[in-house]
């Protein structure tokens, strides 16, 4: 047992305590727009295998939850750890709570990091990690904020979901649309006079909050929006967000593999 000093001593309540995290990394091998994609080679390694290495060692443990003996073989075979899970599953997150259950309890926060992200960087996963010191954030997730360099076309796209969020950092709605919208102001001006959030697909849970929330039924929000985070707000859960400046490229199609192709021999150089 450690040793606590004479302050912790005298108040107990001041003693650090030290939260354990478990991140997990969904990885499907049926996709329609590219399937296989976890195992897809990027710079010699497969997808999977960057984004594992992306995550190892900044939380307590890690594993890559999937649906398909190849990709549990192929991380074996790289040394990593994985669990198998259901093929039924609608979301990334309840296939989370799946491998959660299985790898087994002593976590206090699950971390949610998509498989087609190899270039997800620390300093993201560590920001991420810091939302939980706010002892009322039930979710975390991130942003990086538009910047005026960006375009409207950027702005507007769809597959780009905006956050507004408030002055304690929490998110009060998430859109495919552009929000707020400026009523008075010329769109080319818009990026201009107020700061958009980009919303970046992490997500880490309180491991009770995400148990509750594979259980709740969709909402009338998340079915119009298409963002499932949309039924844990009208759920009255907290989501925590962390900003992020850095960019990365997430993986959706084989044209996005070749992008990140370049962009990591850039790297490299």
């Amino acid at each position: 047992m450690s040793q606590l000093n004479a302050a912790e001593r005298r108040n107990p309540e001041a003693a650090p305590c030290r939260r354990r995290f478990l991140a997990i990394i969904p990885a499907r091998y049926a996709s329609t727009r590219f399937p296989a994609k976890p195992l897809a080679i990027l710079g010699g390694k497969p997808v999977i295998q960057r984004v594992y290495e992306q995550v190892a060692g900044i939380f307590d443990d890690a594993y890559v939850a999937t649906d398909d003996t190849r990709i549990e073989e192929v991380v074996k075979a790289f040394g990593g750890k994985v669990v198998m899970t259901s093929v039924n599953h609608n979301s990334g997150t309840d296939r989370c709570y799946e491998a959660y259950t299985k790898v087994g309890g002593g976590y206090d926060v699950i971390v949610n990091i998509q498989g087609d992200e190899p270039f997800i960087q620390p300093s993201q996963l560590h920001t991420i990690k810091a939302c939980f010191e706010d002892e009322g954030t039930h979710i975390a997730t991130l942003v990086k904020p538009f910047t005026v360099d960006d375009s409207f076309d950027a702005l507007e796209n769809a597959n780009s979901p905006k956050v507004v969020i408030n002055k304690n950092m929490n998110a009060l709605y998430f859109s495919r649309s552009i929000i707020p919208y400026q009523r008075n102001a010329d769109k080319k001006d818009w990026l201009k006079n107020h700061i958009y959030y980009k919303h970046i697909g992490l997500y880490a849970y309180r491991a009770n909050v995400l148990k509750e929330i594979t259980s709740l039924p969709q909402s009338s929000l998340e079915l119009s929006e298409s963002l499932e985070q949309l039924r844990w707000l009208e759920n009255g859960y907290t989501i925590k967000v962390g900003i992020t400046e850095v960019e990365t490229i997430g993986i959706d199609t084989p044209e996005d593999l070749e992008r990140a192709e370049e962009f990591l021999n850039k790297q490299t150089l």
